[in-house]
């Protein structure tokens, strides 16, 4: 049943014509596993503390089966099945008596809705162009939820179209996956909807993350560093932002490439450094930023080869570790584009099993948070396959973010058929935008 509680929001379709998009939610129902699962506390690492935000994805899959009834039963059935394999998705959130955010394993289950859009899939235009006002209608927000202890880990919206299509939406907590968990968990919801065994069953035991005892601080951690804002940038962040997608295609990419070896200082750069430098300056130069006013780049790691031994296939939760480069504004603009991407390559070479050890005990001993004061947080989801989930209609035609979780987040997709471009989205203000927007077009 599909109540009349209904979300709209003007928008621009792809061929230019304004219409009112439409979404009727039906009453959010439970779903705990399907059968009897571990109950207790379920023990979150120092790793998932230092990210607990919720992110928001939606999933748009094609087809012509008008009214597509089966879509969301399907779905909802193979949820059930699935969360046996990963039950605290079906728990709560809570404070441990240490203080720290830690799952309540009550078997409660995950919030699902079902839903229906006035209109069909290809009117909500291109989802690779951040649009969050629009987009935010496909994924189900708790009503009233004042913080992220009253949000479950994972709620999921079926949102039918006029074509037969349908959208997954999906609003889950960092703190229990990365990148890597979340998409091998969907995967693995695919596979149980397609009556598949799971390729790769989640590893549940998170205390291979726990602090050593005692805590051993060996390195610096400047990720956690407060910087002065001399600049005065959270006042030009007071203006409403816009949000663009910039598209790197191969030859951008390669032409970038060129730029940062051309002084004969590096001999060789990845597409991430060479794109998360330039990024970075760009940004810098368009938010204005003093000479004198430093600035920091974060972007997460994959830790998971990196541990001694390695995390093991399937690791349910954060292996990730944020890793930084501080310099002054006026350094990095007035030096080449090897000097930025230099400082990315060199903080990569930080991320060691010492380095990790050392930033999971630092939380333990301080309870300090990453500061995004004049920073820039990078997190590239273009290695991340959520493009195969498949639930029985075939992979995704378009698969994406809703928002950006804070402005100072920078996020590269992967992006066209084979692939080989990225897409660049961000948030700036709409002067700072510009600025932006012109430097990209230089390349």
């Amino acid at each position: 049943m599909v109540l009349e509680v209904q979300e709209s929001a003007v928008m621009e379709s792809c061929n230019g014509n304004v219409f009112q998009l439409s979404v009727k939610q039906g009453e959010p129902t439970l779903v705990p596993p399907a059968e009897e699962t571990e109950k207790g506390l379920y023990f979150l690492s120092n790793l998932d503390q230092n990210i607990a935000v919720i992110v928001r994805t939606v999933y748009c899959f094609k087809s012509d089966e008008i009214g597509n009834e089966k879509a969301w039963e399907v779905i909802r059935n193979a949820l059930e099945k699935v969360l046996v394999h990963y039950y605290p998705l079906a728990g709560r959130l809570t404070i441990s008596s240490e203080g720290k955010l830690i799952v309540d394993c009550n078997g409660e289950g995950a919030i699902f809705v079902e839903a229906e859009a006035n209109c069909s899939m290809k009117e909500i235009g291109d989802i690779t162009k951040p649009d969050p006002e629009t987009l935010r209608k496909l994924v189900y927000d708790i009503p009233g939820a004042k913080n992220m202890l009253e949000v479950p880990p994972l709620v999921a919206q079926v949102t039918k179209f006029k074509c037969g299509g349908f959208v997954l939406g999906l609003c889950m907590n960092h703190c229990m996956f990365d990148g890597i968990g979340a998409m091998e968990f969907v995967n693995s919801w695919g596979e149980t909807a397609r009556g598949l065994p799971l390729a790769v069953p989640p590893f549940l035991n998170r205390s291979l993350l726990k602090a050593r005892n005692p805590p051993e601080i060996e390195h610096q951690h400047q990720e956690f560093a407060e910087i002065e804002d001399k600049s005065c940038i959270s006042d030009i962040y007071n203006d409403e932002l816009v949000y663009r997608s910039f598209c790197f295609d191969p030859e951008k990419l390669d032409k970038l490439k060129m730029k940062a070896m051309e002084n004969g200082v590096l001999d060789k750069c990845t597409t991430f450094e060479v794109l998360s430098a330039f990024v970075w300056k760009a940004r810098t130069e368009a938010l204005g930023f003093l000479p004198d006013q430093k600035t920091k780049l974060l972007f997460a790691v994959d830790g998971r080869p990196k541990f001694n031994p390695p995390l093991p296939k399937g690791y349910f939760g954060n292996g990730i570790v944020l890793i930084n480069s501080i310099c002054q504004a006026g350094e990095l603009l007035e030096k080449p584009l090897s000097f930025a991407v230099g400082l990315v390559k060199n903080a990569i070479k930080m991320v060691t099993d010492s380095y990790m050890r050392s930033a999971i005990d630092y939380f333990e001993m301080t309870r300090a948070r990453p500061s995004l004061s004049s920073t820039l947080l990078i997190t590239t989801w273009s290695r991340l396959s959520f493009h195969t989930t498949d639930f029985g209609w075939g992979e995704p035609v378009l698969s994406g973010p809703v928002a950006l979780p804070e402005k100072e987040v920078t996020l590269f997709l992967s992006h066209g058929k084979e692939r080989k471009s990225i897409n660049v989205l961000m948030g700036l203000p709409a002067s700072s935008m510009k600025i932006f927007q012109e430097l990209v077009q230089i390349y």
